[in-house]
């Protein structure tokens, strides 16, 4: 269990939002946090507490006016730890390698491989052939509908039919090298985590997966580390001081 850091961009700027709040009509999203401080700062500090695996995510979709401003800083940060981070946000299997190739050591994908609310086999088998499964982590996010867990694209705005369970993390587990799952009703809102989500991966997942949402203490630290079952890592956001939460940051990554 070790801690994934997070560098999220949207508008332009590395920012911590709540993640139900995200909406690409007028590029608007509830913000807990705006870093006058750049990507590159990040990596450089993730770098140098030797945190490997942590994500950068682009918030704006690509035809947004932010778009290149968000994708500006993303290579600034992949620039200073070449590597060291994954990224995610608009990646298919036409500009993967192009991110590959700029310092990315994953890419990360939810939206390009399901369509019509399933999973698009064909092109997540176009996705593997351009990268190889070794360079994919799909971002397997999920809001509560009904009662169950059901995978979310579009920065977490649609609905899929894909239901979150063992069957589905099985199917995945194929085509990648890791899961990174936001619980999305959660995120942002620092006030503790989805606790069925993180059984649910604790129980089924057979590849490496990182949990996100909600944590806002060392005690959601423990939590995750029962319900998980140890092999889970984690990404904690806005609760971090170094996006003006109350976390330690350098606790939090020397927690595992």
């Amino acid at each position: 269990m070790r801690f994934r850091p997070c560098i999220d961009i949207h508008n332009g700027s590395v920012k911590q939002i709540v993640g139900g709040s995200l909406c690409d009509k007028g590029d608007v999203a509830q913000d807990n946090f705006v870093s006058q401080l750049g990507g590159a700062y990040y990596a450089e500090l993730y770098r140098k507490y030797d945190l490997k695996g942590g994500h950068i995510i682009i918030l704006n979709p690509k035809g947004s006016e932010y778009y290149e401003a968000d994708v500006e800083q993303a290579v600034s940060a992949l620039g200073a730890w070449e590597g060291g981070l994954q990224i995610g946000g608009g990646i298919n299997d036409e500009n993967a390698a192009v991110f590959l190739d700029k310092g990315a050591s994953h890419v990360i994908v939810t939206s390009f491989v399901f369509k019509d609310g399933q999973i698009d086999e064909d092109a997540l088998k176009r996705l593997v052939k351009a990268v190889g499964k070794e360079r994919i982590v799909l971002d397997l996010s999920c809001r509560k509908r009904d009662g169950r867990y059901f995978i979310v694209t579009d920065r977490w705005q649609k609905f899929t039919d894909v239901e979150l369970n063992e069957k589905t993390l099985e199917r995945l587990s194929r085509s990648c090298d890791e899961f990174l799952v936001h619980a999305a009703d959660v995120e942002g809102k620092a006030k503790g985590i989805e606790e069925d989500a993180a059984r649910l991966l604790g129980e089924y997942c057979t590849i490496p997966a990182t949990y996100a949402g909600g944590i806002s203490g060392m005690e959601d630290l423990e939590k995750l580390k029962l319900l998980g079952g140890g092999k889970l890592d984690f990404t904690v956001g806005s609760a971090l001081d170094i996006f003006g939460g109350s976390m330690s940051f350098e606790a939090v990554a020397a927690f595992g």
